[in-house]
Parts: structure tokens; C-alpha cells; sequence
């Protein structure tokens, strides 16, 4: 057992999301592109008292988050302490935060495969990320993407993976919204607005991957959620016109939303759209960054 662990875990945008039918739980079936983003959040796990479980938040949104066993990130120390049977268990959790709260990238999904990924270190279990991808799935769909990383494809719920083989670094601008959504009421909105859909991932879109084809990647991006994502927030469809406006080889709502994606051609590319979006009263900030990167990782 070691004091402390720092962790590094990235947060995620669909380059498709396609939303099929409900299940017996009322869960939808998904047929989803994953790509993990360099934006992301820092979890700290230091050794605590056995039975003491403590979580605090910085930057961004940290004022909006729970910090009881309410949140992900607690619920994930917990079960990967009963799961693996830790008599002594107990951790302080810090996370800061650069992944926006609500805002369609899984952040707090991503906090919980940090937890599991530090707890693991940090109390010497010694499990493998094999090992962690039953237990992220039960906490939540997205999960498990977030201990993989990279790009892959994900069914049912979204947390049955396939890596998805790439060429090249994809330049993002992503342009946060001054208020959430939560994934429920997106899909429910979904729910009254539209019929289920195909769930098949667009053949063109993983070719361009293949290809390490950018413009192909961006004229292929898709997101079922995105006409309810803008019936809840309507200043969303300027959002996305602006950044096409500035050049964006592409552009969609990122998961549930209300975070809007762009891909850029370059680096230098991605600058030129976030100083056009920056601009723009509606866009509370905007973040650039790129992929694919690694999923959960100890820092060392």
C-alpha cells in the first residue's frame, strides 16, 4: 500500500451516436464512436482511516458537485473495496476538474474509472484493467470507455467496447454552455420528438479513422441526440453554426450535450475556430484539445 496515487483520465466525444430502442430497464440501445480527449481531470487518492471515505472537488464546477456517496467517484472506491474484499479500506479523494459538469464528455464517469484505477494502486490489490472493466460497467455505460481510452466502438449501453484502429492526432475545439443538460431529460425529450433508430455506426466515418482522414471524420459526424439536445437549449443550433462558419470540418453536440464539438484540420487550425466561438456571448468558454489519448493512467 503506497500513501498516495495520482490519476489522469480523459474525457470523451462521440463522433457517432446512434439511439436505438429501449430494453426491459428502459435502457436504450446505443450504437456509439468513442474518442478520448486530452481535456480532462486529475483524481488524487490519499490513505485514509479504514472506513473513511472523503471527496472534494477544484475548478471546474467543483461548487455543483455532491461529495456524499452520491457521487460516482465514491461509489466506485466503495464497490472496488467489496468487491475485492479491502478489511481495511479508506481514501480521501481529491479530483480537479477541467471536464465540464453536465456537459456531454462523461466526467463523471471519467472520475469513476480515475477511482478505480488509484484505489487499486493505492491499496496494492494488484488487479488488472481487465479486472476493473466489470465493475466500471456497473457504475455507469460510459465507465469503462474511460478506463480503455483511445477510440472504439461501443453497443448496448454503450460499455460493450471494440477498439477502433486510427491514423493521426484529431484536433478538437470544444465550446461549453452556460448551463447543463441532464442525459435524462435529453432522452426523453429524444423519447417524445422521435422514433428509435438504425444503431449501425456509419461505415464512411470508420474508414476516414482508418484513413486518419479529418475532413472525412468531420463530414461524417453524427449524434441522434442532437435535435433534442437543441429543443432543450435552442441557442445551441448558432453554436454550431458559428463554429462551421469559422471553418470546422465538422461539428456536433458531444454526447447528451450541451457541450458543442468541432474538428479542426491542425493545430494551428483549431486556434482560428476557438477565437471565432470565444466571442460569442453564448458560449460560456471554450477548450481545445485532441485525440485519441489513453484512458485512465497513474501518473508517475
Amino acid at each position: 500500500m503506497t500513501a498516495s496515487v495520482r490519476v489522469r483520465v480523459p474525457a470523451k466525444v462521440n463522433l457517432a451516436l446512434r439511439v436505438g430502442g429501449t430494453d426491459e430497464q428502459g435502457y436504450h440501445e446505443l450504437g456509439t464512436v468513442f474518442q478520448a480527449v486530452s481535456l480532462g481531470d486529475e483524481v488524487l487518492a490519499e490513505e485514509a482511516k479504514p472506513g473513511q471515505f472523503r471527496l472534494s472537488f477544484q475548478g471546474e464546477g467543483a461548487a455543483f458537485l455532491p461529495v456524499d456517496d452520491t457521487n460516482l467517484a465514491v461509489k466506485a472506491a466503495k464497490l472496488l473495496a467489496r468487491h475485492f474484499d479491502v478489511a481495511d479500506a479508506g481514501v480521501t479523494l481529491s479530483i480537479r476538474k477541467r471536464i465540464p459538469v453536465a456537459g456531454g464528455m462523461a466526467g463523471g464517469s471519467a472520475d469513476a474509472a480515475a477511482t478505480l484505477v488509484g484505489c487499486n494502486a493505492l491499496w496494492g490489490i494488484g488487479a488488472h484493467r481487465e479486472d476493473l472493466y466489470p465493475l466500471a460497467a456497473q457504475l455507469g455505460a460510459d465507465v469503462p470507455f474511460m478506463l480503455m481510452g483511445g477510440t472504439a466502438i461501443g453497443t448496448g449501453r454503450g460499455d460493450k467496447l471494440v477498439p477502433v484502429i486510427t491514423q493521426g492526432t484529431y484536433h478538437w475545439v470544444f465550446a461549453l454552455s452556460h448551463s447543463g443538460l441532464s442525459t435524462p431529460s435529453v432522452f426523453q425529450q429524444f423519447d417524445a420528438m422521435s422514433d428509435p433508430r438504425p444503431t449501425d455506426i456509419p461505415h464512411a466515418l470508420l474508414e476516414a479513422l482508418r484513413a486518419g482522414d479529418a475532413a472525412g471524420v468531420g463530414g461524417n459526424l453524427i449524434n441522434d441526440l442532437q435535435d433534442a439536445a437543441i429543443a432543450l437549449l435552442p441557442g445551441l443550433a448558432h453554436t454550431l453554426k458559428l463554429g462551421m462558419d469559422a471553418g470546422a470540418l465538422g461539428a456536433v453536440v458531444s454526447g447528451s450535450g450541451p457541450t458543442c464539438a468541432f474538428l479542426a484540420g491542425s493545430e494551428a487550425h483549431s486556434l482560428e475556430v476557438a477565437e471565432e466561438l470565444g466571442v460569442f456571448s453564448g458560449v460560456r468558454a471554450v477548450r481545445r484539445a485532441y485525440g485519441p489519448v489513453a484512458g485512465a493512467q497513474v501518473m508517475v
